[in-house]
């Protein structure tokens, strides 16, 4: 499976568009780390375990998109955006989108 941010895949053609692709995940770390990282904040710095967080909630909803396009037949998901929002406090919602395509090897 192809991904990218841009509306092509170099050296192919889209020759179908099967539709958005979606996928979110809602994480939030333990109380513990959420004390150590409202300490942080006090002081300044990066919050590493809210940086962790994100990262994996990254790789989670980008598999999950991935997912819904396999099952779609896509052979690439172009355009691909990432959305974040807090939900609560130490909890995060991160959301991949994009558009699932069909290609052809252009030649």
């Amino acid at each position: 499976m192809r991904l990218t941010n841009l509306d092509h895949v170099a050296g192919y053609e889209i020759t179908e568009d099967l539709g958005l692709v979606r996928a979110n995940v809602v994480r939030a770390k333990n109380v513990g780390k959420d004390i150590i990282a409202g300490l942080k904040n006090l002081v300044g710095g990066e919050l590493r375990e809210y940086t962790e967080m994100l990262s994996e909630s990254r790789e989670i909803a980008i598999s999950r998109m991935e997912k819904k396009a396999e099952e779609l037949g896509a052979d690439a998901v172009v355009n691909v955006r990432f959305m974040t929002s807090s939900i609560a406090g130490g909890a995060a919602e991160i959301m991949a989108y994009g558009t699932a395509v069909r290609l052809r090897k252009m030649k």
